[in-house]
């Protein structure tokens, strides 16, 4: 990671502070007593064996699952009850670890279908195609072009998303979360399935938008040289409990966190 002199947005103040989540299914506890912050601009990652609640915490930041205790406060606010679509409209995007594209449209189609949020004119004024509708309808172009540059995907920018590759496809859906303009992206494992090449560009792909938008990132990753070679800080997930919290050098050396999931110190 860059140091925070030589970041175009340093990172800052806590953006995101979970205070003593804990989630249940039944008799089942997902997370259980979890306290961590996100701070403004950093790259922040969630690590844990399989089963150690991250999707679950995700779901929780971005208001799929509602805990049934603890609290989230976003910017000083603190947040209740909240749903996915209020999630997005405070600026909170997410991408999936089963890719979630409209397969039989095109890349261009599939951004902009992440605008929605961004457009406020009534069916009406679309149908009409009046002022608001259509300025509107212009801006939104203007930015998924600028995102379609960004992620140099110029090429593919009409092709159909089922005719691409795997590694393309997860570009678009960081093309289409990008879209949204959120202050808070979160990344479902977003380097699942990829050959080292496509992780190689993800990697580049989400520190430029760290670096150029100032977007706060968090993510799951299960790779862990991408994990260390990325995060600004990272937290660790174990049987829906937080066993480690620090920068990659210190989660790297937590002797819990080596004993219950790295095997050995990297």
């Amino acid at each position: 990671m860059l140091q925070s002199s030589q970041r175009a947005f340093p990172v800052g103040a806590p953006i995101l502070e979970l205070d003593s989540i804990s989630l249940r299914f039944g008799g089942v506890k997902a997370l259980t007593n979890i306290s961590f912050n996100v701070l403004e601009h950093e790259v922040r990652a969630i690590i844990g064996p399989n089963g150690a609640g991250k999707s679950s915490m995700l779901n929780v930041i971005n208001g799929v699952y509602v805990p049934q205790e603890g609290s989230i406060t976003l910017r000083g606010e603190r947040l209740a009850g909240m749903k996915p679509t209020d999630a997005a409209k405070l600026g909170i995007a997410r991408t999936f670890q089963n890719i979630a594209l409209f397969k039989g449209m095109s890349v261009l189609d599939n951004i902009m279908a992440g605008r929605n949020l961004r457009m406020h004119a009534s069916f009406l004024e679309v149908a009409l195609q009046l002022p608001r509708a259509r300025r509107e309808e212009a801006e939104s172009r203007e930015a998924v072009e600028e995102i379609i540059e960004f992620l140099e995907i110029e090429h593919i920018r009409k092709t159909p998303v089922s005719r691409l590759p795997y590694g393309l496809q997860k570009r678009v859906e960081l093309g289409r979360a990008l879209a949204a303009e959120p202050k808070i992206l979160l990344l479902d494992e977003p380097m699942a399935g990829m050959n080292i090449e496509e992780k190689q560009d993800m990697c580049r792909f989400i520190l430029d938008v760290n670096d150029h938008y100032g977007t706060t990132i968090v993510l799951i990753e299960h790779d862990m040289g991408v994990v260390m070679d990325i995060s600004d800080r990272v937290v660790v997930l174990d049987y829906g409990k937080k066993i480690g919290d620090g920068t990659p050098e210190e989660v790297r050396s937590d002797q819990n966190v080596i004993d219950a999931y790295l095997g050995v110190p990297h």
